[in-house]
């Protein structure tokens, strides 16, 4: 089974183009499954499990808390394996295909108002270099809608600040070109010449190519920029626990409750489905109805 694994990771990263950050979650939640089957997996055959294997694999996944989010996500890993086997002819048919997902509560994420936005973006000292690095990436965030594992991934050439457009490179390696606005466009004209004492000043600048920048002059990671985010929330007078990719979902709601269309907004996010960007519209209403009730005369109910 082992050596099955490592044929599928493989096929994953070179038929797949998979990133390696999510081959790399594929090996944990299948080493996962694995430890599972006993003190040997490498002794069990691909035709030994079945379905009662699968479902007993994500009953030990309850039992040590893993969140049903978790556990779906395991479950995926797993039928993608055994798909995988069920195509190349090592199986009969894929045992994953009968095991039911386990049933996830709807969730919308987190979305920052305009005000609380504009608070945020106004936090970084742009008289710093990382100040000025710092608001350059906020802002860009918030213009873009980008991921943040797509930012970090952002080369000081795919940036045109001219025609104000960024290519990224999104999941699957699949490349989009995205426009931004013209406040992100300052942003990054003030922290080019920031970028550049960075660099300067960085004796081993491994990659000086990465438009966002530490203060070693590398390229700047996810972790990194929750880490900044995290830091100017505390400074601020928000009481608020906020991930980067808070900016993306509050990007797309606030372009829907401004009038663009949802095949807009699936592009500029890279969605592959439609019915993926269509969780915005719930947080469009919900956004429309706080502003109904607390601004019209009659909405409340009288005292």
């Amino acid at each position: 089974m082992d050596e099955l694994v490592r044929t599928f990771l493989d096929h994953l990263r070179f038929a797949r183009n998979y990133s390696l950050n999510t081959i790399q979650s594929y090996r944990r939640d299948l080493q996962e499954f694995l430890n599972q089957l006993g003190d040997d997996p490498s002794a069990v055959r691909p035709s030994d499990i079945d379905h009662i294997t699968i479902r007993d694999f994500l009953g030990a996944l309850h039992e040590r808390g893993n969140s049903r989010s978790s556990m779906a996500r395991k479950l995926a890993a797993v039928r993608s394996f055994f798909r995988f086997l069920h195509r190349e002819g090592l199986i009969a048919s894929n045992p994953a295909r009968l095991v039911r997902t386990p049933r996830q509560a709807r969730r919308n994420p987190g979305v920052l108002t305009e005000s609380e936005v504009a608070t945020i973006l106004g936090l970084p000292d742009p008289s710093t270099d990382l100040g000025a690095r710092d608001r350059a990436i906020l802002e860009l965030l918030y213009a873009s809608g980008l991921r943040v594992g797509e930012l970090v991934t952002v080369n000081l050439g795919d940036c045109t600040l001219r025609e104000r457009l960024v290519k990224v490179r999104g999941k699957g390696r699949k490349e989009r070109v995205v426009p931004f606005g013209q406040q992100a466009r300052q942003a990054i004209e003030d922290y080019l010449p920031a970028r550049s004492r960075i660099l300067k000043r960085a004796r081993t600048a491994r990659e000086p190519e990465a438009l966002f920048l530490n203060a070693r002059g590398n390229r700047l990671t996810a972790r990194s920029i929750q880490r900044l985010l995290d830091n100017y929330i505390q400074k601020s007078s928000l009481l608020l626990k906020v991930h980067p990719h808070v900016f993306r979902h509050s990007f797309a709601t606030h372009l829907l409750n401004r009038g663009a269309d949802l095949r807009t907004i699936q592009e500029l996010l890279g969605h592959e489905s439609l019915s993926t960007t269509q969780k915005y519209t719930h947080l469009a209403v919900e956004e429309l109805l706080r502003a109904y009730r607390s601004a019209h005369p009659r909405a409340k109910e009288s005292d």
